[in-house]
């Protein structure tokens, strides 16, 4: 790592004196100085610049101007919004230990995620290692986190995986007095949860803005880092619509702010004293603060809060389809002139869209009039609604646009793909047929055990082809190529010659790999 450079012995900038200026150089230095007084004060263009700096007139609005600029502290907006946040105490007791190897069943989240690699590197709710009493069965594990009241009559909002399956939760507020609190809902999918605190019907509570912070805001982050409450510590927001891959409705906010175990629940803040985001994970290295952290959009919030206020649970709209992203290659090869939109790797069965005529290599680029940027955006956008809704979708089907109606469904809980559990299912093949220019070869899938009946498995992949760069390997099922079923290797080159003769930079394949289906633009090369 490069050491900063020694800022404080470098020698000093002076300017060479010059003892006359031209008239050209006077001329210019005034006319700046007026173009400045007009854009900041609304002088008219007669104003000369004597008289922008001698006039009382004027030095009374530059003070007022000084007046309105924002303050070089917080303390005022610190001193309004701190009391609205709270620490949070969770008692968790564990069914049995965690593993040796660090694998902690508790964990929430899906194995090797970010969020889960957050959560087993802390060691607790919230990453907080807590004090873990009595090793083997029935220990008991203290975490902690943040949070902040939402009403006066002691709902507030924290993270999901600071209370999940929490036997006991207790907050302290900023004047130090400690409420048992009930958890009234939690959702996974967006790690928030929502908790009741008794004991008072006039807690001071912190709004959720209705604006979305603009890349460079100022923004406050306010918790309880390392079990040390009421602290606060500031930074800008450093950018959004982030996606760690935690799930499909992943849209953080990205702030530089400092926040360290302890802070996860807590609220950040913008210059109007509203929440903005609530604070879930760290991007740490070394497990500290390294001025990257990922908030939730106070938008998002608002919704799943409301729904855990009424139900104690969220009900997400589903369409019943297996999307990717729409690269440039797969925008090629579909004669798409923008790469936009969510590609429909595959309809589930009996599903809302396989009901509505939604195939395989569809692309949805509206929702209800809107468009679609990209898959991620299409999961935000329907899981917002609610079952039950209609909705219009406009879909590319094999080069045609058209207007697809259909009514959502309720987002299972739990989702499952259904995984092929042969993993010797390219073993004992022959070597197959060559594909020439792609750098593997294939054999009709039912030629090969466990390879299903459909399509040509993948038997063997030159690690330096375009197939191999496009992530192809051993064991993979094209199921189509250009638009068109396959079994045999013959129909793939014909497939690609034709896709060769439409010009085509690339042939769009749908491959089937450890049960799950994706769409893979190939590049061809001409001749």
């Amino acid at each position: 790592m490069t050491d900063r450079p020694d800022l404080t012995n470098l020698p000093s900038y002076r300017q060479p004196r010059r003892s006359v200026f031209s008239a050209r150089r006077i001329a210019l230095m005034a006319s700046v100085v007026a173009g400045l007084g007009i854009a900041v004060h609304g002088f008219s263009p007669s104003t000369s610049p004597s008289e922008l700096f001698s006039s009382p007139a004027h030095a009374q609005v530059n003070n007022e101007v000084r007046k309105v600029e924002r303050p070089i502290g917080f303390a005022d907006i610190v001193e309004r919004v701190k009391p609205s946040v709270i620490s949070v105490k969770v008692n968790i007791k564990e069914k049995t230990a965690s593993n040796d190897d660090g694998d902690d069943s508790s964990s929430p989240f899906q194995p090797g995620s970010p969020m889960e690699r957050f959560f087993r590197r802390f060691g607790g709710p919230d990453g907080f290692p807590g004090q873990k009493g009595g090793g083997g069965r029935g220990r008991v594990v203290q975490g902690q986190g943040s949070g902040f009241f939402i009403s006066a009559d002691g709902f507030a909002v924290t993270n999901n995986h600071v209370v999940d399956g929490a036997d006991k939760v207790e907050v302290t507020t900023d004047d130090g007095k400690t409420y048992t609190a009930k958890v009234i809902g939690t959702d996974q999918r967006t790690d928030l949860a929502l908790i009741k605190v008794e004991g008072s019907s006039n807690f001071p509570f912190a709004k959720l803005a209705d604006s979305k912070p603009r890349i460079g805001d100022w923004v406050l982050a306010v918790g309880n880092p390392f079990g040390l409450g009421g602290t606060v510590t500031a930074g800008i927001v450093s950018a959004s619509g982030r996606d760690i891959g935690n799930g499909p409705y992943d849209d953080f906010i990205q702030i530089d702010a400092p926040v360290n175990k302890g802070n996860s629940g807590g609220p950040a803040f913008d210059t109007n004293g509203e929440v903005m985001g609530v604070n879930t994970a760290i991007y740490s290295p070394s497990g500290g603060s390294v001025g990257i952290a990922f908030s939730i959009p106070a938008s998002t919030v608002k919704s799943v809060v409301a729904q855990l206020k009424d139900k104690g649970s969220v009900s997400r709209g589903w369409i019943g389809v297996q999307i990717q992203p729409v690269t440039s290659d797969i925008a090629d090869s579909l004669g798409m002139k923008k790469a936009e939109g969510a590609l429909v790797a595959e309809p589930q069965a009996n599903g809302p869209a396989a009901k509505a005529g939604i195939e395989s290599g569809d692309v949805i680029t509206s929702v209800n009039g809107e468009s679609v940027k990209d898959a991620r955006e299409l999961a935000r956008t329907i899981g917002g609604m609610a079952p039950g809704a209609t909705v219009k979708l406009n879909v590319l089907h094999k080069g045609q646009d058209k207007v697809v109606n259909l009514t959502l469904g309720q987002l299972p809980n739990t989702v499952e793909a259904k995984a092929d559990t042969d993993k010797d299912s390219g073993k004992g093949a022959s070597k197959g047929t060559d594909v020439p220019k792609l750098g593997m070869t294939v054999a009709p899938a039912d030629s090969v055990a466990g390879a299903g009946k459909e399509g040509v498995v993948v038997t063997e992949v030159d690690p330096k082809s375009a197939a191999a760069e496009r992530g192809f390997k051993e064991g993979d099922v094209i199921l189509e190529v250009g638009g068109k079923s396959v079994s045999t290797a013959g129909e793939v080159r014909d497939a690609i010659n034709t896709a060769r003769t439409d010009n085509k930079n690339s042939v769009l394949m749908r491959v089937k790999s450890g049960g799950q289906s994706r769409f893979v633009a190939v590049p061809i090369a001409k001749g």
